[in-house]
Formats: structure tokens, C-alpha cells, sequence
């Protein structure tokens, strides 16, 4: 088992993911809820954010066994009634999150083009910084699949008229079993890869 990589991968994982929850948090604090700041979740600590199974289990269990690295953390929790306008302001926080992930992507890939602009081998941290990239991407899609809790589902509820909303809505306590179908069906990845290889493309030097 190469622990090297593990390490790597888990370290990648909870910037990635303390980022995403942080920005949840943050623009729900600036939309007029305050929940998530008095909680100390508008915070790049990954302490805050770790769920034992999501963030540090499961990503562990992906990269020793080859898998693309999926993860989660704590939910950020936000109070709907504080924020100025429901629907739109919740759709907003909920798009933060992948949106977040997508910036990280762009950023370490603005790196890595800095990087071999200098001529510089960029050697390991080459690796890294690729890593950095698809990881962040996978979990910018895979929050995308519009199935509520994810943050896809919450940004189509906000989207969609209210009455279809309501009808919506009412597959949210069964979501994460429809997760769980595609992952064991093997249709996850079948969503999330295609677009997360075309990013990969367009912002690879």
C-alpha cells in the first residue's frame, strides 16, 4: 500500500473539501443567516468540517483501491427564514460549494501553467497539482447531479416553479438511496466523469 499517496490524497481531499463548506457557510453568512459563522463553519480549519466517514474512511478506501476520490463533510446548516430571499438565497449557497471547487481546479491549474511558463520541471508537485485538479472537479460534478441533499438538487429546487419544487422535494428523504443505485449500479462515475475530463482538458496546458 503506498501510504504516500494515501496521504497525499487526503490531503488534497480536506483542503478541497473545507474550502467547499467554507464557502457554503460564508455566503449564507452574507445572504443575512449567521448559523453557520456562530458555529465557526465560515472557517478554512478542516477540523470543523471533518465528518470521520466522508472525509477521512471513505477517500481513504477509494485512493488504496484505485477508485476516483470521493468525499463529503459535515453539512453546513443553514436557516432558510434568516435569509433575505428563501429560495434564490438558499439556490445561491447551495451553488457556492461546487463553484468553490471549480475555482480551486482553475487556480491549481493557473499554477501549473505558471510553473512550466518558468521552464521549471515541475516534477511531484506536477502530479500534485493534477490531482488537485481532478479531484476538486469530480467533487464540483458529482455535488452537481441534481438529486436533493446534493447541491445540484438544492440548486434545481430553486430553479423549478413552486409547485414542482413541492413535487421535488418530496424525493429527499430517498436521495441518498438513489445515490447509492448508482454507485453500485456503476452509473456515478458515468455522469461525473465526462464533464470533469472536459474541464480537465480546457484547463490543462
Amino acid at each position: 500500500m503506498d501510504y504516500t499517496s494515501i496521504a497525499i490524497g487526503l490531503g488534497i481531499i480536506l483542503v478541497s473539501l473545507s474550502v467547499h463548506e467554507a464557502a457554503h457557510a460564508w455566503s449564507a453568512d452574507r445572504l443575512g443567516d449567521p448559523t453557520a459563522r456562530m458555529l465557526g463553519r465560515v472557517s478554512l480549519n478542516p477540523i470543523v468540517h471533518i465528518d470521520p466517514i466522508g472525509t477521512v474512511l471513505m477517500p481513504a478506501i477509494m485512493i488504496a483501491t484505485g477508485l476516483p476520490i470521493l468525499g463529503w463533510a459535515k453539512p453546513v446548516p443553514v436557516n432558510t427564514s434568516r435569509l433575505g430571499h428563501p429560495r434564490r438565497d438558499f439556490m445561491i449557497v447551495a451553488a457556492a460549494g461546487p463553484l468553490s471547487n471549480i475555482a480551486q481546479a482553475v487556480v491549481a491549474a493557473l499554477v501549473l501553467r505558471l510553473v512550466l511558463l518558468t521552464g521549471a520541471d515541475p516534477g511531484i508537485w506536477g502530479n500534485v497539482l493534477l490531482l488537485f485538479m481532478y479531484v476538486n472537479l469530480i467533487l464540483a460534478f458529482f455535488n452537481l447531479i441534481p438529486v436533493p441533499p446534493l447541491d445540484g438538487g438544492n440548486v434545481l429546487a430553486g430553479l423549478l416553479p413552486r409547485p414542482a419544487a413541492a413535487v421535488f422535494e418530496r424525493i429527499r428523504p430517498f436521495g441518498f438511496l438513489v445515490l447509492y443505485a448508482l454507485i453500485f449500479a456503476g452509473g456515478l462515475f458515468a455522469i461525473i466523469r465526462p464533464p470533469t475530463e472536459f474541464m480537465m482538458e480546457l484547463l490543462l496546458p
